[in-house]
This record gives C-alpha cells, sequence and structure tokens, in this order.
C-alpha cells in the first residue's frame, strides 16, 4: 500500500507541474534519450525570470532507477546566454534504496558569436545529506549539452550526463546512470 501511495504522489507531483508549465507564459518541454536511459522535462516561466519545471529520467544502467524532480529556478535568456539557478527537490526510487531531498544547482548556455545557432554548456545538482529523507543519504545529477537550434522554437542537442546517489543501507554510493544523450526541446 506504501508503494502504492508514493508513486500516486509523484506522479501528482509530476503532474502538477506539467499543468503548471503548459499553462505558464512561456515553457519548454524536452525529451532526450540514451543507450540506457530516457528522460522528460517540461518548465514554464511563472513570471518574469522565474521558472517551474519538472521530470523524470528513468535508466536501466546497472539496475533500475527512476529519478522524479521538481524545481523553481531564477532564469535570463539572451543572445549570448541561456542560464538558470535555484532549487530542485529529487525523489529516487531505485533498486538501491528509495528517498528524496532538497538540493541546488543550475544550468547554464553560452551562445557561440560565429554561430549563434549554436550554444554550449551543462547543468548541476546537488542534494547534500542535511535535506535527505528515507534511505538517500545525498546524490546528484550533471550534465553537459552542445545544442543547435534548428528553428526559433526548436533545439536538438547531444550531450553526456551522470547521475549518481548515496544510500544509507548496504548499497552506498551508487551511479544510477552515465552516458551519452541525444535529445530535443520545443520552445512555446
Amino acid at each position: 500500500m506504501n508503494t502504492l501511495i508514493s508513486h500516486f504522489a509523484k506522479a501528482t507531483l509530476l503532474g502538477t507541474v506539467v499543468l503548471a508549465a503548459a499553462s505558464a507564459q512561456a515553457g519548454s518541454l524536452d525529451l532526450n534519450l540514451g543507450p540506457d536511459a530516457v528522460q522528460f522535462e517540461a518548465a514554464g516561466t511563472i513570471t518574469h525570470g522565474v521558472a517551474l519545471g519538472g521530470g523524470i529520467l528513468h535508466s536501466d544502467y546497472r539496475e533500475d532507477a527512476t529519478l522524479y524532480h521538481a524545481q523553481l529556478l531564477g532564469v535570463q535568456r539572451n543572445l549570448q546566454r541561456d542560464v538558470g539557478i535555484g532549487a530542485r527537490w529529487t525523489q529516487f526510487d531505485t533498486d538501491y534504496g528509495n528517498g528524496g531531498g532538497l538540493g541546488l544547482g543550475g544550468y547554464g548556455y553560452v551562445y557561440l558569436p560565429q554561430a549563434p545557432a549554436v550554444s554550449l554548456g551543462g547543468y548541476g545538482f546537488y542534494t547534500p545529506s542535511v535535506v535527505t529523507s528515507g534511505d538517500l543519504d545525498d546524490g546528484y545529477e550533471v550534465g553537459v549539452r552542445a545544442r543547435y537550434a534548428f528553428t526559433p522554437n526548436v533545439d536538438g542537442y547531444v550531450g553526456l550526463r551522470q547521475a549518481a546517489a548515496d544510500f544509507d543501507n548496504r548499497h552506498g554510493n551508487r551511479t544510477l546512470d552515465r552516458g551519452a544523450q541525444v535529445g530535443v526541446r520545443l520552445s512555446f
């Protein structure tokens, strides 16, 4: 019964974030695939310079792992850069352990002056042990990407990602996903 309630709570959290992003002034939908993983994210601007988003990452890198997240970021996008910094709640549902926590991080991309459709950058979020629950001691997700704007509303990208967590049980520190990814982001 607790597992059913846990899955319902995660689905409700993700659904609320997706609905908020869809009803926002501006937003984005992002899907990426890797050899062992799929990730979907949605984000929306709730007021000037503030974005609410969420997503799910499912990976079979070594064992079964699903990471859910909801985030609130201060954002700025112009012709030179695309930056966001803020807080993220991440919920880990893995074969190694379950738990969640509040972390900090962000993303940053710079547009190349000689090729304005190309941007390079990455992202990172870290959840320290002081703000975790369940089996989770700490965790992180980091990545680097090269993006290309095919149209003003469609970016394609390639990148590398690593997600890991340290659990307060016999499993300890585990890499949950690592590898290349290819993705597309739609802006509206």
